[in-house]
């Protein structure tokens, strides 16, 4: 059973002279205050951890409750440490001690830290940021009269995708099981060998001939089709692997140790097979046929199968791999709904929902709106808005009459975007401050929770200090 909040607390009698480290002090007392005041922040906090970090069958309570668990992620994310630093941290500053609430007792280990965090679903977090949203209308901290946007993009943590980089992920990934399934049953995966160096030679081999871009690209046919060779005769031995285990599985043939850990090799070689005969697919398609394969056709990681390929046409980085993340955010720097999207959508066809979603929030729509220009439509589209949001400030793509040239000149539009630029300090906050130019874990699901722990991070920033 784990405990959702133990209330009692220590004295203070060393307070701190140094300017410095009382700010410090004041930021995390402001957040401790908060939490105080929003109970529904832990309620819901507690819900989806006591579900997955449940000690049903044991005898005994948790030792750590999710007040303790709460806290130390918020010192990870406030800080912008990793899991175990966030622990040394913690164990050796007798400040953060009494703000995670452990006091002199024992400190939770790294692990039971990431369960935790990992144990949050982004609609939990959703649902935390909206409750923070509500604390802050209700005592008049955001008022909604302004409203900004954009999108930024998170990256996955996977390598620069190429064609033989890809088909090696998919050799050395199934080589590798089929070598842990031989293990147990050398008999069912056979005598054959696996040709890891060679393989791995094959993609260098290739890597460095494209790298040359004097060299006669025709000279890459014969070193990938080698390598498709390769990956080919692995992916058929995969297959023969699973269809002899499945069948001795079947009539029992292993003690009950052995049949859980082949299960469990099945279970990846079967989950990596079609991932990797797609790789073979687009790269067979692009190099051999010639044929322009569409980005939403490719796969660009074994690893992190959702990762999508982002153009975004800055000059640093035309190009990125990860997802697309709306932001949007009122004047007082508060970021009131925030979405992640696993396929980047138009940023014009986001202006409805983005405004139903602020009127939802604040009753009503604001009095000034505003965004890039690309999330500009047309200007039919832009005189409705006008019609019902007094100042609307997106600039017109391509040529522009006298009068919208005019419009675009005016002291309000200009002001209005010089509003909507502090929405760039915002993200760079993020990705700095709170590292969400990366999101280290795997799966789309615990992506969007990586980012709603960092927006939840900001707000709490934001509040302690207004």
């Amino acid at each position: 059973m784990r405990i959702k909040l133990n209330p009692q607390e220590l004295l203070d009698f060393r307070p701190s002279h140094l300017k410095a480290t009382r700010d410090y002090h004041q930021k995390f007392q402001a957040v401790d205050r908060i939490l105080a005041e929003t109970p529904q922040v832990l309620t819901l906090f507690h819900r989806d951890v006591s579900r997955v970090l449940s000690k049903a069958g044991r005898n005994r309570r948790a030792h750590f409750t999710s007040d303790h668990l709460l806290r130390a992620i918020l010192v990870m994310e406030l800080e912008g440490l990793p899991y175990r630093e966030t622990v040394v941290r913690i164990d050796d500053s007798q400040f953060l001690r009494r703000f995670v609430r452990v006091y002199d007792g024992e400190m939770m280990d790294h692990s039971l830290l990431c369960k935790a965090y990992k144990a949050v679903a982004p609609e939990t977090w959703q649902e935390m940021n909206r409750v923070l949203g509500r604390y802050a209308i209700d005592r008049e901290l955001i008022t909604g009269t302004r409203l900004r946007v954009d999108t930024t993009a998170c990256e996955t943590n996977i390598h620069y995708p190429t064609a033989s980089s890809l088909l090696w992920d998919g050799y050395r990934v199934l080589a590798r099981l089929i070598a842990r399934v031989r293990k147990y049953d050398a008999e069912a995966v056979g005598a054959g060998r696996l040709q890891d160096r060679r393989v791995k030679r094959l993609m260098l081999r290739i890597t460095r001939r494209a790298a040359n871009k004097e060299d006669d690209r025709s000279k890459l046919e014969r070193p990938y089709r080698a390598l498709l060779a390769h990956v080919a005769r692995v992916l058929d031995w995969s297959q023969q692997v699973r269809i002899r285990v499945r069948q001795r599985l079947a009539t029992e043939s292993y003690d009950l140790q052995v049949s859980a850990i082949l299960t469990g090799l099945l279970s990846a070689l079967e989950g990596h097979d079609h991932l990797i005969e797609k790789v073979v697919d687009q790269a067979s398609r692009r190099v051999l046929a010639g044929e322009k394969v569409p980005n939403a056709e490719k796969l660009f990681s074994l690893f992190e199968p959702h990762t999508e390929l982002l153009i975004r046409g800055k000059v640093a980085k035309p190009i990125e791999f990860g997802h697309m993340i709306l932001l949007q955010q009122v004047e007082e720097k508060f970021i009131t709904g925030y979405q992640v999207f696993e396929r980047r959508p138009n940023d014009a066809s986001l202006v409805d929902s983005i405004l139903k979603r602020h009127q939802r929030t604040f009753g009503q729509l604001p009095e000034s709106f505003t965004a890039d220009k690309g999330f500009y439509q047309s200007m039919d589209k832009l005189r409705v808005l006008e019609r019902t949001i007094p100042n609307v400030s997106i600039a017109k793509k391509g040529p522009r009459t006298e009068a919208e040239t005019a419009r675009e000149h005016h002291p309000l539009f200009r002001a209005l975007q010089r509003f909507r630029a502090g929405i760039e300090g915002t993200i760079s906050a993020l990705k700095r401050v709170f590292k969400m130019y990366r999101c280290l874990y795997r799966s789309f699901r615990t992506f969007c929770s990586r980012v709603g722990a960092h927006v939840f991070a900001h707000i709490l920033i934001v509040l302690a200090r207004n």
